[in-house]
């Protein structure tokens, strides 16, 4: 059930698209609605969260985008 929650999440696509290996969406979906509504979803990010390694994040500008004008670039490409 929760692969089936976290596919949706990762294609943004709609419940009806489910892929049947995850079983049928309206399970997957109500399973997903009741843990929403009694803050498990809650509970299981904070406790993930609590315990994530931030030693090796890193950005670079392959993964910043900047905005146009933010880089001398003007609205008439001047």
């Amino acid at each position: 059930m929760l692969n089936g929650m976290l596919w949706i999440v990762r294609s943004g696509a709609q419940w009806r698209e489910l892929p049947e290996t995850y079983g049928p969406w309206q399970s997957v979906y109500a399973r997903f609605a009741k843990w929403r509504d009694d803050g498990t979803l809650e509970r299981i990010f904070h406790a993930l969260s609590a315990d994530a390694d931030m030693e090796n994040l890193s950005m670079d500008s392959t993964c910043v985008k900047v905005h146009e004008s933010a880089n001398g670039g003007g609205k008439n490409g001047r």
